[in-house]
């Protein structure tokens, strides 16, 4: 018998709207990703976890400044440095690297920088973690090679169970308010290409947390791939997501008894996120001022607004749906974004608040 307890995160995305020398003083959401990513961390800081796994796009993106690398490093860091070994694994946002490279001189620092497999003893449990970066093309052809050259196999004769930790997509993965799913895409790999030798999948680059259990044809999968999701949410295609991560339990089962997994979501607190919708046709700019404070007057503290105007804005009211206009009339801490139409934006309003409602950071 035995026990080895993982925490697993993924697509903490740390550095997003976090600015360091802003050029508008605002309420930012780039705290709200650190405060999560150290709340997830606490349990293992606590003795409670014999590993932490994060399944990639720890950075926003690949190119940041050494300020920020650190400032992301350092929770892992603490981690490491009270004996509780972390698996990184090289997500897209980092284009499959970890820069500067100081993760490799801590002995309890582990990243998957090429196809691998570490080596986790627990007791008299011993598990195999195989992986490998992002593959950034061709994933669904790729596969069955990629995976080979960790290795995987060889360790698998000498180990009690198997993990591979990744960074993609998989077939019947689903996001977004429509739900869409994952079916046939060359960057959409197949649940036919992971063998049975293999516990658990652990994977991140899918912001929704699910664990996959059954095929496109519903069919039962062998072996359950299993998404944490992203610690925050990173767009309003999110905004009913709950965010977290993941606890998993490997349980030995003695001689001759596969050991049994088991795992359970751990909800992280999110900012609500809202769509508000303000007629505007017609309207001065006394009436627009007025809608607006009364539609932000009923929100939830720390809430992200997405403002989105109906129909069109008269010359003389267009200064109220500035950036500057509408954070002062937002409460404290509340962010507020101005979705526009085609017209609103030829027409040259501010850009500052403009992004696409739909926009997910994978």
């Amino acid at each position: 018998m035995g026990l080895i307890r993982i925490l697993f995160l993924a697509d903490t995305h740390l550095g997003f709207d976090l600015p360091f020398r802003p050029r508008v003083e605002r309420p930012r959401r780039g705290p709200d990703f650190f405060n999560n990513f150290r709340t997830a961390l606490e349990p293992a800081l606590r003795g409670e976890a014999d590993a932490v796994i994060h399944g990639g796009d720890l950075l926003f993106r690949s190119r940041v400044p050494a300020r920020l690398v650190d400032m992301a490093l350092e929770p892992l860091k603490a981690v490491a440095d009270a004996g509780v070994p972390v698996f990184l694994v090289p997500g897209n946002h980092e284009r499959s690297r970890i820069p500067y490279g100081v993760l490799s001189r801590h002995p309890n620092l582990h990243i998957f920088d090429r196809p691998r497999t570490f080596s986790l003893m627990v007791g008299r449990l011993n598990l195999a973690l195989a992986g490998f970066p992002y593959v950034r093309d061709g994933i669904r052809r790729r596969f069955p090679e990629v995976l080979e050259a960790t290795g995987w196999r060889e360790a698998a004769a000498a180990c009690d169970a198997v993990m591979l930790c990744l960074h993609h997509c998989f077939e019947s993965a689903r996001v977004g308010p429509q739900n869409h799913t994952f079916r046939t895409a060359a960057d959409v790999a197949r649940h036919a290409d992971v063998p049975p030798g293999i516990t658990a999948v652990l994977s991140g680059h899918i912001h929704r947390g699910q664990a996959l259990r059954q095929d496109l044809q519903g069919k039962r999968l062998a072996t359950p791939i299993l998404y944490p999701g992203s610690v925050e949410r990173t767009s309003f295609a999110e905004r009913e997501e709950i965010k977290g991560y993941l606890w998993l339990k490997l349980r030995g089962g003695g001689p001759g008894i596969a050991p049994r997994l088991t795992w359970e979501f751990v909800r992280l607190p999110t900012r609500p996120m809202v769509r508000l919708e303000i007629a505007v046709d017609g309207v001065g700019p006394e009436a627009l001022t007025h809608r607006i404070r009364e539609g932000l007057a009923g929100l939830e503290p720390r809430a992200v607004v997405q403002l989105r105007v109906k129909g069109r804005v008269t010359d003389a009211a267009r200064p109220v749906l500035r950036a500057a206009a509408l954070r002062a009339m937002a409460p404290p801490d509340t962010i507020v974004q101005l979705a526009l139409d085609r017209h609103h934006k030829d027409r040259g309003a501010d850009r500052h608040h403009e992004e696409r409602s739909d926009e997910v950071i994978s």
